[in-house]
C-alpha cells in the first residue's frame, strides 16, 4: 500500500473539504485471479468496517462517509470486481463478491470481526457476507436495500434472466472527456442535495481507452453473474450468525412499497431499520453527516457488544 497525498478544495462545505483532505492508504489484493483495489482510512486497532458500493459504481461513493467514520473506526472501501479500478472477471457471483469483502478486510489489516456495510447492490454483498462468514463478523448493515416478498421474487428473477440474456452492449466511448462527464447520471436518477458531489463522482468514473473515454464498469457483469441458489432472502436474513441492520432512504425510488413493507414486517423486533429523513436512494450524497451518524450509532453498539434493538 502507499499513502495518497491529501487533496484540498475551496469554496465547499467544511465536511467536504475535510473528507477530501483526510489522507488514506490505497492498495490491491487478489481474489481468485482478479485484482481488487481498495482505499483505507483510520488507525489499525480500531474496529474495522468494509464499505461496499452499488452496481456500476465504485469506492468513491463512500469518499464522503469513510473519513467521517475514521475517528472511531478503521475503514476500507473497495471496488468490486468489474467496477472502478479493480479487474474484470469472465464470471461473477454473490459468493465471490463476499469473498472479496473479507479479503479486502484482511489485506487492509482491519483485524478480527469487521462489519460489512453495503449500499444497494452492495447490500446483497453484505447479506451474502453475513450468510457465509457471519460468525467472523461484528455485523452487516444494508443501506437502501430490501428483501423481496416471496410472491414477487420469482417474477423478478425471471425478468432479470430475460434481461440478462440480451447481448452485452459495450459502454459508449466518447472522444472528448468533457463530453463524457456531461453524460454522467446516477442510477436511478435523482436530484442530489449536494450537486458538486455528482461532478466529483463523474471525474472518478471514467477510464481512458483507445479512441477516447468510457465508463469504468464492466457492462457484462450482470449477464455473467451467477446468483446464489437462495431466493428466500427472509430465511437468509433471519438466520445470520451475526447482528444485522437496515439504514433506508426516506424518499428512495429504488425499491417497491411492497418490498420495504415486507422487509419492515420480517425485521420488526428482530433487526433494526432506520430511515434518514429527506434522502433519496444515493443517501450518502444527500446527507453524508446523517448517514455517518446512523452508521456510528449501529456499529458502536455492536462493537460494544450490545446489538441495537
Amino acid at each position: 500500500m502507499h499513502m495518497n497525498e491529501p487533496v484540498t478544495a475551496t469554496d465547499y462545505p467544511d465536511w467536504y473539504k475535510h473528507c477530501l483532505s483526510t489522507p488514506c492508504e490505497t492498495g490491491d489484493t487478489e481474489v481468485e485471479d482478479c485484482r481488487i483495489h481498495f482505499s483505507s482510512w483510520g488507525k489499525p486497532g480500531h474496529p474495522g468496517i468494509v464499505l461496499v458500493h452499488g452496481s456500476n459504481a465504485h469506492l468513491e461513493w463512500w469518499r464522503m462517509i469513510a473519513p467521517l467514520l475514521s475517528d472511531q473506526f478503521h475503514v476500507v472501501a473497495y471496488d468490486l470486481s468489474g467496477s472502478g479500478d479493480s479487474g474484470w472477471r469472465e464470471r461473477y457471483s454473490s459468493e465471490l463478491f463476499a469473498r472479496e469483502a473479507l479479503a479486502v478486510a484482511d489485506a487492509a489489516g482491519l483485524g478480527p470481526r469487521p462489519s460489512i456495510v453495503g449500499h444497494s447492490f452492495g447490500g446483497m454483498v453484505a447479506l451474502e457476507s453475513g450468510h457465509m462468514f457471519g460468525a467472523d463478523l461484528a455485523g452487516v448493515v444494508m443501506v437502501d436495500f430490501t428483501i423481496q416478498p416471496p410472491h414477487t421474487s420469482d417474477a423478478m428473477v425471471e425478468a432479470f434472466n430475460r434481461k440478462m440474456s440480451l447481448p452485452v452492449r459495450p459502454t459508449r466511448v466518447y472522444e472528448d472527456r468533457q463530453a463524457a462527464l456531461s453524460r454522467f447520471r446516477l442510477v436511478p436518477e435523482q436530484e442530489c442535495s449536494n450537486p458538486f458531489l455528482i461532478s466529483y463522482l463523474a471525474e472518478h468514473s471514467l477510464r481512458e481507452v483507445e479512441g477516447g473515454w468510457t465508463w469504468k464498469f464492466d457492462p457484462g457483469m450482470f449477464s455473467h453473474l451467477d446468483r446464489a441458489d437462495r431466493n428466500d432472502g427472509k430465511h437468509t436474513l433471519l438466520n445470520l450468525k451475526c447482528p444485522a441492520a437496515f439504514i433506508m432512504a426516506e424518499q428512495s425510488l429504488d425499491y417497491s412499497t411492497q418490498s420495504v413493507e415486507f422487509t419492515r414486517e420480517i425485521t420488526q423486533g428482530v433487526i433494526p431499520m432506520f430511515h434518514v429523513p429527506g434522502t433519496r436512494h444515493h443517501l450518502m450524497l444527500d446527507d453524508p453527516i446523517a448517514v455517518t451518524m446512523a452508521l456510528k450509532g449501529v456499529l458502536s453498539a455492536w462493537t460494544a457488544g450490545a446489538p441495537p434493538r
